[in-house]
């Protein structure tokens, strides 16, 4: 098989002839490869079947000064207006400025001087980049422009997390407005990366915690269910085999059925510290594909390399293979 055949293959939930793989680094790992190897880059060294595009950088120029005052010295401000005050997190982590904090009514959203995400000159190149990636026999996966997540995060990035959960409760018109605008760039941008002929859409949201979500599923079923079902849709009516993959860290399992219902084909990563990955496949292998399941919180960062390898090995039997094999017996089954 060819990488992006072995790709498709899994995501289809059938099995390839090997699993591909795929892995992101933080930038401290990202330099100790490089250290190690002489390499720049992980994907190529390590040949991942799988390959990303995202849209150009942005070249307009926003003036955020007025809601963004007094920040400390050294701190970058984004597209779209969040600023990161560096040096005071851990690792790559940065404390973050909300630009719209101290927003309060509608006409503040409309008066908001949003990225221009959806430019052309933003996403002319995409198709060409996808094209190059498939002539190398690799699947292509799109990244949209946001913070973050699709819609969740990036809100809340401008807002500020608290602000926004008060606007679900106390401000709901205001909450819907900002909500609606990133939904409808997100919209615009999915359908863009489908039209680019990409194997796999990126979408997701951290919206889950350790052990519970950070929000209610109830609340996320108001908010964020029915705005990701436009953006799903607006993807598909592009291009109808197109998979959508869904991220989300923590503990998500009330809501899983509801991606399943919006149209999501691929869950991410389902993080073995908060959900049993084959209990997840034998409840939904057959409507979802699985991309991770080894622990960012445990394995990867404190295990050795051999317990790398038996924690690998032990889910592709436990969550890719016998579970597939169970499935196909239950099907037969019906």
């Amino acid at each position: 098989m060819t990488p992006r055949e072995r790709v498709i293959t899994a995501l289809n939930r059938s099995v390839p002839d090997k699993v591909p793989k795929y892995f992101e680094v933080t930038p401290p790992v990202l330099e100790t490869f490089k250290r190690i190897t002489g390499a720049e880059d992980p994907a190529e060294y390590f040949d991942l079947e799988i390959r990303k595009v995202s849209f150009a950088p942005t070249q307009k120029a926003t003036d955020f000064s007025s809601y963004l005052e007094g920040l400390p010295a050294g701190t970058t401000v984004n597209e779209w207006g969040i600023g990161h005050v560096k040096g005071s997190g851990y690792a790559h982590f940065v404390d973050m400025v909300h630009p719209l904090a101290r927003a309060q009514s509608v006409d503040d959203v409309a008066e908001y001087p949003f990225p221009d995400v959806t430019e052309e000159y933003r996403w002319l190149h995409l198709g060409d980049a996808v094209e190059h990636w498939h002539r190398r026999g690799y699947a292509v996966m799109g990244w949209p422009p946001f913070y973050g997540g699709t819609l969740f995060e990036t809100t809340w990035g401008l807002r500020g997390l608290e602000n926004l959960l008060a606007d679900f409760i106390q401000n709901e018109a205001f909450a819907e407005a900002l909500l609606d605008r990133i939904t409808a760039l997100s919209e615009e941008t999915a359908a863009i990366m489908a039209k680019s002929d990409v194997d796999v859409l990126v979408t997701g949201d951290d919206v889950g915690m350790q052990s519970r979500m950070m929000i209610s599923p109830s609340l996320w079923r108001k908010w964020l269910k029915p705005r990701l079902a436009r953006v799903i849709e607006a993807a598909k009516a592009v291009k109808p085999g197109l998979f959508v993959f869904y991220h989300s860290c923590g503990y998500i399992e009330p809501i899983i059925p509801d991606l399943i219902e919006v149209g999501v084909d691929v869950l991410n990563p389902v993080q073995p510290e908060s959900m049993d990955p084959a209990k997840l496949k034998t409840l939904y292998g057959d409507k979802l594909a699985f991309w991770g399941t080894i622990g960012t919180q445990s394995t990867l960062p404190f295990g050795t390399p051999e317990d790398v390898r038996r924690q690998v090995k032990y889910m592709i039997d436990a969550v890719f293979f016998m579970m597939d094999l169970l499935l196909e017996v239950r099907q037969r089954a019906r």
